[in-house]
């Protein structure tokens, strides 16, 4: 009975741990491919999460983030891009604006794993980001939640997942500059949230 107890208490463990990823060191090239909210919309040049996050690592930030964008504009988009920077870590966060135009999910699901799927081709490891499912209600009760296909494609590709970082931010009034995106203050939070998913999973250390 201690033999099952002992092992119960070790599995526990390794879950609460997670998986740790190979650490990007400085000065590496990091590319986020997404949309508006990775663009910094809202706030002012400089103040976008991936030009804070490329202060707090160290990395080589490659923000190709374009307002507006599908995740089938996003796809795309990567050959290009993994061409021309060659990065260490892809990071995903796409999906947004497939909400706001009523794309079927099952459209977007598609795209992101390819996306994924041609990063993992090249041997660039890859963290995808949730976004929130769209809800105008939700959104001005302060009550958003990560869109649930951001967990089943985590899963299906075995891919590290950020959880919670936008839906968080944008439940908050005092960090949107409007309904969708953050204010200056906002992608601050959600540049914190992204360094202590990125420490959490091994990519920073």
């Amino acid at each position: 009975m201690r033999k099952w107890l002992i092992l119960f208490v070790l599995l526990l463990a390794a879950c609460d741990g997670g998986e740790k990823h190979s650490a990007i060191p400085k000065g590496a090239t990091v590319l986020i491919l997404g949309d508006s909210l990775s663009y910094g919309t809202g706030a002012n040049v400089g103040e976008d999460y991936p030009t804070l996050l490329a202060s707090a690592t160290g990395w080589q930030m490659i923000n190709a983030g374009i307002p507006g964008d599908t995740s089938a504009e996003g796809l795309a988009r990567l050959p290009a891009l993994l061409e021309n920077h060659h990065p260490k870590l892809l990071i995903v966060a796409l999906g947004g604006n497939d909400f706001l135009q009523k794309l079927p999910a099952s459209q977007t699901s598609t795209n992101i794993n390819s996306i994924l799927a041609q990063a993992k081709v090249k041997g660039v490891s890859t963290l995808l980001v949730a976004i929130p499912e769209f809800s105008p209600i939700k959104a001005a009760v302060g009550n958003l939640s990560d869109h649930p296909l951001y967990a089943q494609i985590a899963e299906e590709t075995s891919t590290p997942l950020a959880e919670e970082v936008f839906s968080e931010v944008l439940s908050d009034n005092s960090l949107k500059s409007d309904q969708v995106h953050p204010n200056a203050a906002g992608y601050k939070a959600v540049s914190n949230e992204m360094l202590a998913e990125l420490k959490r999973l091994g990519f920073v250390r």
